[in-house]
């Protein structure tokens, strides 16, 4: 990416409404919240990711000649408006949740402090790599949830909505848990695994099954896992394996890694047979693993059959997030300073889901003291603080009466976002993908299991403190009553 201008990688009204800023000589430092409403795959958490790339595309943000040429070839924009864009550069702050934390809805994953006219352009951005990530990294967190001690491969590249969706499909997927991606320019630009076998087409190119497994455990004896399905699993396929494996022990060349992979047929049946074959010939630590358009109920349901399947290549459905396309995250305005102080502002919605929280705010993440475990997140002014030593009452924005209150001593907090630019100064630096991974499976740890489960999930409460709810409702008050209407 950092060998790309993606400075047009934006929507029209970016920039007509960044035009109509700079002709009204508007200056305004503003904040604009990016959050999501709703989990994907109605699960009860979702993993952020994609902030490397925002940073990326915040460091490399400028209008080079030919961008200029082209948008004064759309003759929407007037000539003084395009000298500006020819200096154009980031000037303000971003805060944002780590990459690879565990996240829930309405509260930002990242806020922008910015004058109006930057804090306007980067939206759709800041959007479509946030957006992506997070889904796929929610997905593979999910899968891997669903393989519990098996490692997932992620296998999707030939089904990605092309290659960006591949590569950085892959890396969240990484971040997600997944233990290697098939994606070998992914595996090179992020410094993970590279994993995978051989296709069908590799046996097929010889004369005999036999003879294509010999061929390839000779060239990759530390890692000798062969596909057994091209013809016949049971009668053909596994026990052609079995032969070469006894002639690499009989050689004393036994590989380091060897299996066999199950890409079609009934995985969990096949599982179990080809595990006692080759326990029977003395193969106990012979690996099995399985493809074949998998996913976390897929895979959650074959271990309850009782699937002898220790590792998983997982494609199609998870590098699309088949079953929910779509992360929904949004990008909206929360303030505007005046006088020096930031005014909050409030979107309203005819659906209550879609009223935002207004003001500069922060995430304080609340753990139960005795097992670790996520309490719930308050969302709260950028100003405020939670002190550990005193009682914390929590209570439900929407359902009011829902309240609880935790005493001094039995709960710790953590304040989620974190510093990325400051005046236009990155002073942030994200980690290698393989320590987000391990980061965000310790992060995974503090969710209670029911709120892991896949059907029907134990909801994380998400509450306001009692300044922002007053606030809120406050602006609520005030709007309504300057727009009365009858119905």
């Amino acid at each position: 990416m950092s060998d790309r201008n993606l400075t047009l990688l934006t929507d029209l009204y970016e920039l007509t409404m960044m035009q109509g800023y700079y002709k009204n000589n508007r200056k305004d430092l503003v904040i604009f919240d990016t959050f999501y409403r709703k989990n994907p795959s109605e699960a009860g958490y979702a993993v952020c990711a994609g902030l490397q790339q925002v940073i990326d595309y915040i460091k490399n943000l400028h209008f080079n000649e030919e961008d200029i040429a082209y948008l004064r070839s759309t003759t929407l924009f007037d000539e003084d408006f395009l000298s500006y864009l020819a200096e154009f550069r980031f000037t303000g702050c971003i805060y944002a949740i780590p990459e690879g934390t565990v996240v829930f809805p309405m509260e930002p994953l990242l806020k922008v402090i910015a004058p109006i006219t930057e804090a306007q352009f980067v939206e759709t951005a800041i959007l479509t790599m946030v957006n992506h990530q997070s889904l796929i990294a929610t997905k593979a967190a999910r899968v891997c949830h669903a393989a519990k001690d098996g490692g997932v491969m992620e296998f999707g590249l030939r089904r990605a909505q092309g290659p960006d969706a591949g590569i950085y499909g892959a890396r969240a997927a990484m971040i997600g848990g997944c233990i290697g991606t098939s994606n070998v320019l992914a595996a090179k630009m992020f410094g993970v695994p590279a994993l995978g076998t051989h296709a069908h087409s590799w046996i097929m190119s010889f004369d005999d099954e036999l003879t294509a497994f010999r061929t390839y455990a000779s060239l990759y004896p530390q890692n000798a896992t062969l596909l057994v399905d091209t013809y016949d699993t049971l009668r053909s396929g596994v026990p052609n394996a079995i032969k070469v494996f006894t002639e690499l022990r009989e050689a004393g060349k036994m590989p380091t890694r060897y299996g066999i992979r199950l890409d079609s047929g009934d995985l969990a049946y096949l599982s179990k047979k080809a595990r006692k074959m080759l326990d029977d010939a003395g193969f106990t630590d012979a690996s099995i693993c399985a493809s074949s358009d998998l996913d976390e109920h897929l895979i959650q349901s074959l271990l309850l059959q009782g699937a002898k399947i220790d590792t998983w290549g997982v494609g199609t459905n998870l590098i699309t997030s088949k079953d929910c396309p779509a992360f929904g995250g949004v990008y909206k305005l929360a303030a505007v300073e005046a006088d020096g102080a930031f005014v909050p502002k409030i979107k309203l919605s005819e659906n209550p889901a879609k009223i935002t929280n207004p003001g500069d705010k922060t995430v304080f993440r609340i753990y139960e003291k005795e097992t670790g475990k996520i309490k719930a997140d308050l969302i709260a002014f950028a100003d405020e603080c939670v002190n550990e030593n005193e009682p914390l009452l929590l209570f439900d924005p929407v359902d009011t009466w829902k309240k609880t209150l935790l005493e001094p001593g039995t709960f710790t907090v953590r304040e989620l976002l974190v510093p990325v630019f400051i005046d236009g100064n990155c002073v942030y630096e994200s980690p290698a993908v393989m320590d987000i991974r391990s980061y965000c499976k310790e992060e995974l740890a503090t969710l209670w299991e029911e709120t892991k489960r896949f059907a029907n999930p134990q909801k994380v409460f998400i509450d306001l403190s009692e300044r922002l709810y007053q606030t809120k409702q406050e602006l609520l008050n005030r709007i309504h009553s300057e727009n009365k209407r009858d119905f």
